[in-house]
């Protein structure tokens, strides 16, 4: 079986059945993370310090951590639940297991389409998807920065595009171009990519790299990837372009947080939602991954488009809940062969 293929079996496996061990504790807030630990666990120790409220934190991807709660359901111990992506907090708001949050607490959010539109979670970071490209790759090339996504199956792409068929945030994009788009033109834009060459990698780092290096002209990537090569090298030959006009490829996803209604413990839980969106922070995320905070009081530490001028498509985040049918389709499509 090929290698990617079995990465695929994985990742599905672990969406259906990956039951993590409870953490069971009276005293203690619970928090079930689908963020890694070296990224959500130092601004949980700091939550502690600042607050004196304890927590202890169950760590697992995100999609498996929200189908161990789905599974314990009113039973579940978590008190919050701190996510990768904003499908995941919508397959718990539809399952009716979340708890609404403050209109003060959403409020602090800047732009509405990062928060639940019940109010049941709230955004804390974001990540928009991205084209990055080498500019001289390109201009050797003869060619223009491409409008849409869509426009990279075109022939004088050849060859020349990376992308990363395995990667959560990828998925994560076909997903949100299955609800925009529908299922058969989306079907056919894998088809069509897969047809005109394009070059398959693990994740998103390689295919920065690999643009740097000219391996291909440019490839479709999380923002943040560019600034963690750009800061070890400020010289380097890579840059972004977003695309224009709402399109799919400009999607820009949110890390977020949502109270379980199950929680015995709702006035602490939502001390630490509301931390989670304080400067101190929103900072710690915007430095630790040039993500983009959300909250209007801070600032990217980087050169990045403010989000109100990026033209997103219009789109429910909570929508991308279907991660497993956008799997079923990218194996279906073979590019993982």
């Amino acid at each position: 079986m090929p290698k990617q293929r079995s990465i695929l079996f994985a990742l599905v496996f672990a969406l259906s059945c990956f039951i993590l061990p409870p953490v069971m504790a009276d005293d203690v807030l619970t928090v079930y993370s689908g963020r890694n630990e070296s990224l959500v666990g130092p601004i949980l120790a700091q939550f502690t310090e600042d607050t004196s409220i304890e927590t202890q934190t169950l760590y697992g991807g995100t999609s498996a951590v929200a189908n161990q709660i789905l599974t314990e359901g009113e039973n579940s111990p978590a008190d919050v639940f701190i996510a990768q992506d904003g499908g995941a907090l919508g397959a718990l708001a539809a399952a009716g297991m979340l708890h609404k949050l403050p209109d003060a607490t959403i409020a602090r959010v800047a732009n509405p389409a990062f928060v639940s539109p019940d109010g049941v979670w709230t955004g804390l970071s974001g990540r928009a998807r991205v084209f990055v490209y080498n500019p001289e790759a390109l201009e050797e090339q003869g060619l223009e920065l491409p409008n849409s996504i869509l426009d990279l199956t075109g022939e004088e792409w050849s060859g020349l595009v990376g992308w990363a068929p395995t990667n959560a945030s990828f998925v994560a994009n076909v997903t949100a171009m299955r609800v925009l788009l529908g299922e058969e033109e989306t079907a056919d834009w894998l088809a069509g990519m897969i047809a005109n060459g394009v070059n398959a990698y693990p994740k998103n780092t390689p295919i920065v790299q690999a643009t740097i290096d000219g391996e291909v002209v440019g490839g479709l990537v999380n923002h943040y990837y560019l600034f963690r090569f750009l800061a070890e090298d400020p010289d380097i030959s890579a840059t972004l372009h977003f695309f224009p006009g709402g399109d799919p490829g400009a999607l820009i996803n949110v890390a977020g947080a949502a109270i379980l209604k199950s929680t015995d413990q709702p006035n602490e839980a939502l001390a630490l939602v509301d931390y989670l969106l304080s400067d101190t922070a929103q900072e710690y995320f915007a430095q630790s991954t040039y993500e983009y905070p959300l909250v209007a009081t801070v600032e990217p530490p980087v050169d990045l488009p403010a989000l109100a001028d990026i033209e997103t498509p219009e789109i429910d985040l909570s929508d991308l809940a279907d991660l497993q049918g956008a799997l079923e389709m990218i194996e279906e499509s073979g590019a993982l062969d």
